[in-house]
């Protein structure tokens, strides 16, 4: 059969992590050829999938089949021998599960890395050995740091090209380091690879006996990640994160067995909610407590992220759609004019005056772009004042007017309920992608203060 497995132990136990991570690199540092090393050593490629790629090698004249093919799936990804598009992969071993972002290295693609990435708990950043950390580089490692990855992977590829000599890779280690460093990413592993010949991918290889650190894939299951539900006691010890619940939608069946039920259903996107936690109804600012959770047809006294449950609270008040319930204790300040870094994604430009819809977690808003006053020069991390516009793969910092009040959290503190999407709102196409900082002031940006004067919606 051309669909069978190679492996029978593929899906692991129901208690094993998940983590989400993204591959990024310069053009022909050799993203794709990892990530095909890495499905194809860890015995995650169906059969069918391999007799392909060896049989499009072959017809290239390649003597060995090109590991890259399994990723780069598009026709024009295979004439070009380049990733385009992101390209999602699906895999498992016995002590965790995969979703991992393949992105391209080319400049025009930035988007494509920005929308991988935005999920990931770690990156792999790829750099040739032979030439050491680039422009490109830097870049990714500056979008890593923007989007807030917290564990960074150097994996510093095609070290049979250079020997596999030491120095070479502790110079590439150290400048990297140092970089990472001023961009304020707290973590980087360093881990010399061949990822055409598999040295240090899945296993220790013995050509860099120098090295005592794990392997690619071996440091891929081992790194902390958020804890998923029922993963053991400490999967509810993340108190640290902000509690946030956006409101999906609201369950009154009215039925003779449940007359006064009045649930709140929706997925907890961080932190963790008790029976009995006081509670505030974001934007309208109505407080109560929490009476009941209910999870999968049974009631509990705790639920955290990502659980989907129903909140049950102690009052009767006014809860809709896009509202968002948090600890009473720990709300976000609700604003109309929000300040925040954007990647923007669209073909047409992002220009002052534009009217679009925000969408954040559950609720959509509208609203009108208010000044663009910076766009970030990756390069060498500065700012282009007044920019005018922002075009496709640019990031520039927006200052948006909403039509209604949001609360949301600054992007450092929590990505789910920091990060926003700008829409067309003639046709629905996503515009940019956002990260909240701290709230419009008067004078920040030189455009007027607070207000809806001149801003009709």
């Amino acid at each position: 059969m051309t669909d069978t497995i190679q492996r029978t132990d593929v899906r692991p136990p129901a208690a094993v992590t998940l983590l989400r991570f993204a591959t990024a690199g310069s053009v022909d540092d050799g993203k794709s050829t990892l990530v095909g090393r890495l499905l194809h050593d860890s015995k995650s490629v169906l059969t069918d999938q391999l007799e392909a790629v060896a049989a499009v090698s072959r017809g290239r004249g390649q003597e060995v089949p090109d590991l890259a093919l399994l990723t780069d799936g598009l026709r024009a990804e295979r004439e070009q021998g380049i990733t385009i598009d992101v390209a999602y992969r699906y895999f498992a071993t016995a002590r965790r599960r995969f979703i991992l972002a393949d992105t391209p290295g080319h400049v025009q693609y930035t988007r494509n890395m920005v929308t991988g990435a935005s999920t990931a708990e770690l990156t792999v950043i790829l750099v040739d050995a032979r030439h050491g950390v680039v422009e490109q580089t830097r870049r990714h490692a500056a979008l890593t740091a923007l989007l807030r990855v917290p564990h960074v992977v150097l994996a510093v590829n095609k070290m049979d090209l250079v020997g596999f000599a030491q120095p070479v890779f502790g110079a590439i280690a150290e400048e990297f380091s140092q970089y990472a460093t001023g961009l304020g990413i707290p973590e980087v592993t360093a881990i010399p690879i061949s990822a055409l010949t598999g040295d240090n991918v899945v296993e220790r290889s013995a050509r860099t006996p120098w090295y005592d650190g794990p392997s690619v894939l071996g440091h891929l299951e081992t790194v902390p990640v958020s804890p998923l539900p029922g993963d053991g006691p400490g999967a509810v010890a993340g108190r640290a994160e902000p509690a946030r619940f956006p409101v999906q939608c609201v369950i009154r069946p009215q039925t003779a067995e449940h007359p006064d039920y009045r649930g709140y259903a929706g997925r907890i996107e961080t932190g963790a909610f008790r029976v009995g936690d006081a509670v505030t109804v974001l934007p309208s600012g109505r407080t109560s407590r929490i009476s009941g959770i209910d999870l999968l047809g049974r009631t509990v006294d705790t639920a955290r992220a990502p659980q989907s449950v129903t909140l049950l609270l102690a009052d009767d008040i006014d809860v809709s759609r896009g509202d968002l319930i948090v600890p009473s204790d720990d709300a976000p300040a609700t604003t109309q004019d929000v300040e925040a870094t954007v990647c923007h994604l669209a073909d047409i430009p992002l220009t002052v005056g534009l009217r679009v819809l925000l969408k954040h977690t559950t609720r959509t808003v509208k609203a009108i772009v208010k000044a663009i006053p910076s766009r970030l020069t990756l390069d060498g991390l500065s700012q282009h004042p007044a920019p005018g516009q922002l075009v496709a793969n640019d990031i520039g910092r927006v200052v948006v007017r909403t039509a209604e009040p949001l609360a949301l959290d600054p992007y450092a503190r929590s990505r789910p309920t920091g990060s926003f999407l700008l829409i067309d709102p003639a046709d629905g196409t996503t515009l940019a992608a956002g990260m909240a900082g701290d709230a419009f002031t008067e004078g920040a940006t030189g455009v007027p203060g607070p207000g809806n004067e001149g801003w009709d919606f």
